[in-house]
């Protein structure tokens, strides 16, 4: 059988590991560890008790509006849904590059954008960070073939933030659209959604799963100027969000206050971990999501990453090449941070060479 030639030469995406619930300290997939907002219970129950004999809402009407009232934005019209980020990152795609152009990315970050691109028969460009995690100029620079720039901020796999300011900057040396991908914007102290009312090539991307908890809902949407979202409208599927998931997206939406208490007690708890580590040994880059990167002197990641699994307990082991590797580390619960961090503190101790005995 003959598939595309993009297809069969493509190297498939592959996520985080998913083991069965409660065999694992699960802190590898950047999830929330508690539960979502009780109005998600509620929403979720009557849904599922409402018409799931009828086709959903094709644009998730009441989603988008009680986006656009928390998010300050001036209607529904400049919000898209989709089923998780990752759709809505490739309807960007899809909409933008074509056979032959090409899209941008940072390295190290999100691998997905190169999977996208491959998917389209487009070919992809990384530009590396620098050492402190900046972009370098050439990031700015305009080409006839660049047709999409993509930048998640908070970045995966550093934590680390771009300004909105230089943000602002780089979109303004673009002759093509920027999106800003903002999975994790909730744990920052900036977001660029100001940036997207003053600039129609600043787009800003969002997901449910990580601060409001429901990486089990898959929905994401995408913040953009009227005629943006209109002209992306005519590609997504014609109900690409089913109806549970619509309404508990709404609730999740309209539980602000939930939403401060919980990203308050994932950043104390992160800001613990890092200290924690720190005094380990390991260099932790300063993070504004809900994750640390962290190296060791001893450059023994994925031997700790093996230990940590061995004992129940997951993390993310990345290897960027030439770049390095390191463990990405998603903050859970207290309970679970301490566990992990007496297994990373057994493991050290289990190092050749090391002193920590």
């Amino acid at each position: 059988m003959q598939f595309r030639p993009a297809l069969t030469q493509m190297k498939p995406y592959a996520p985080g590991e998913q083991p069965p619930p409660g065999k694992f300290i699960k802190l590898n997939t950047n999830e929330n560890p508690y539960p979502p907002p009780p109005a998600v219970i509620h929403a979720i129950t009557e849904a599922a008790s409402g018409p799931l004999n009828r086709y959903p809402d094709p644009m998730s009407t009441s989603f988008r509006r009680a986006a656009a009232e928390a998010l300050g934005l001036p209607g529904p019209e400049w919000v898209l849904a989709g089923n998780g980020s990752d759709e809505i990152l490739t309807l960007l795609v899809r909409g933008f590059v074509g056979e032959g152009q090409s899209l941008r990315l940072p390295s190290p970050s999100y691998i997905l954008y190169r999977t996208l691109a491959d998917i389209q028969g487009a070919s992809w460009e990384q530009v590396e960070f620098d050492e402190d995690w900046r972009l370098p100029a050439e990031f700015s620079q305009s080409r006839d073939d660049l047709r999409l720039v993509l930048l998640p901020n908070p970045n995966s796999p550093s934590g680390t933030v771009v300004p909105p300011a230089e943000i602002e900057s780089i979109a303004n040396s673009l002759a093509c659209p920027l999106v800003v991908d903002e999975a994790y914007a909730d744990f920052a102290e900036e977001n660029c959604l100001d940036l997207v009312q003053r600039n129609e090539h600043i787009l800003v991307t969002r997901t449910l799963s990580k601060s409001y908890a429901l990486a089990g809902i898959r929905f994401g949407f995408l913040v953009a100027q009227p005629q943006i979202i209109a002209e992306l409208t005519k590609i997504k599927d014609s109900y690409n969000c089913d109806a549970i998931s619509i309404a508990a997206a709404t609730a999740a939406m309209q539980s602000q206050a939930w939403l401060d208490e919980n990203v308050a007690k994932v950043n104390q708890t992160r800001s613990r971990l890092a200290s924690e580590l720190a005094g380990l040994g390991f260099d932790v880059v300063p993070s504004q999501a809900n994750f640390v990167w962290c190296t060791h002197p001893s450059g023994q990641h994925r031997a700790i990453y093996e230990f940590l699994k061995t004992n129940q307990i997951l993390v993310r082991y990345m290897d960027f090449g030439d770049w390095g590797d390191g463990l990405r580390i998603s903050v859970g619960t207290d309970e679970q941070i301490d566990a992990c961090l007496l297994m990373i503190q057994r493991a050290l101790t289990q190092l050749p060479g090391n002193t920590q005995r």
